[in-house]
């Protein structure tokens, strides 16, 4: 195959991103890939994929929250794949902590590549711009239609939907050829030690950090189909707008008790347990953890990925070989703890 210019992905070390670039390597391409520091990053597993593969990673240093790199790291490449976004394991005490990176992080590698004239820009959003702010108990599946109401949402929220917001009035504004992808809880293996936000979820249930489960709803989606989905929408000339990512809706208990058919033989105690939400709702002005878990209570997260499955061929893993791979990647990297 002949060399042709690379593309460029944003937060190399990311749990999603990691997935992405192994999965453009394996379809061909080369790979750019900016990280805060490259003297420090640990991307052994994604350089040995590219040896294997014959195909060029590069790796150049670049943050959001600094315009110093961006424009060496855009010159030269075919498209760019914006995956890196601030996601903070805890609720911060000023929500600008999460929304200003995000936003400003968005303008700064969008308006790069608008100002070097690259083919694509494909922007990793999230179901939080979309679902956030509103009360889902009325059963509506949404759309790519729908937005999160930010003046509703919780800070990580926010943030996803003004970046958003703010990369289509920018590729409005210089006539940039943008896709966003918008995926749910995002859970799958791990390629190397070091959790998120979302495999924090597991990790706490294989854990038994929590005696018993609030009614908290996910809509779940595998992470290496997410990383299919990334090449789709950089590779189909057809692919536009937003696209919905999901294969599933669960329950926080429907997860645990797949990890508890998978993990208990061996010595796990998931729980199983689901909290009354009244009791969430009693204990919260006494309890910072439970006051997080107010918004997402009795809230399912219905949304519907047919837009991508019939534009782009999109397909997904089912939930239960999603979870378990997860877990084992938990279990394999140190995580967890055995009765």
């Amino acid at each position: 195959m002949g060399r042709e210019l690379p593309v460029l992905v944003t937060g190399a070390t990311g749990f999603v991103a990691g997935h992405v670039i192994a999965e453009l390597l394996r379809a061909g391409h080369d790979v750019r890939a900016t990280v805060r520091d490259p003297a420090r990053a640990e991307l052994g597993y994604l350089r040995a994929i590219a040896a294997e593969t014959d195909r060029r990673f590069d790796v150049v240093g670049a943050t959001l929250d600094a315009d110093d790199g961006w424009a060496a790291a855009v010159d030269g490449v075919d498209a760019v794949l914006h995956v890196a976004s601030p996601a903070p394991k805890s609720r911060p005490r000023n929500p600008q902590d999460v929304i200003r990176p995000a936003v400003e992080g968005t303008r700064r590698v969008v308006g790069a590549a608008a100002a070097a004239g690259v083919r694509r820009v494909v922007l990793t959003s999230s179901t939080s711009a979309v679902v956030g702010g509103h009360d889902r108990r009325d059963g509506r599946v949404r759309t790519e239609d729908d937005w999160s109401d930010v003046g509703r949402c919780d800070p990580y929220d926010s943030s996803k939907t003004l970046a958003e917001r703010e990369a289509w009035r920018l590729a409005e504004e210089s006539g940039l050829d943008l896709v966003a992808v918008c995926p749910g809880l995002i859970l799958g293996p791990l390629q190397r030690r070091g959790t998120n936000v979302s495999m924090d979820v597991l990790d706490q249930l294989l854990s038994r950090s929590v005696p018993a489960l609030p009614r908290i709803g996910f809509a779940i989606v595998d992470v290496r189909d997410v990383a299919v989905a990334h090449r789709l929408a950089l590779e189909r000339p057809e692919a536009s707008g937003r696209y919905i990512l999901s294969a599933e809706s669960a329950w926080l208990v429907e997860l645990a008790r797949i990890l508890d058919a998978a993990f208990r033989a061996r010595g796990y105690r998931v729980p199983l347990a689901q909290l009354p939400s009244w009791v969430i709702r009693a204990g919260s002005p006494l309890n910072p953890s439970l006051k997080l878990a107010l918004p997402l209570l009795d809230q399912p997260v219905l949304v519907s990925s047919a837009r991508v499955q019939d534009e782009l061929g999109w397909t997904t893993r089912a939930l239960p070989e999603t979870v378990v791979d997860a877990g084992e990647s938990l279990v394999e990297f140190g995580y967890g703890r055995r009765r």
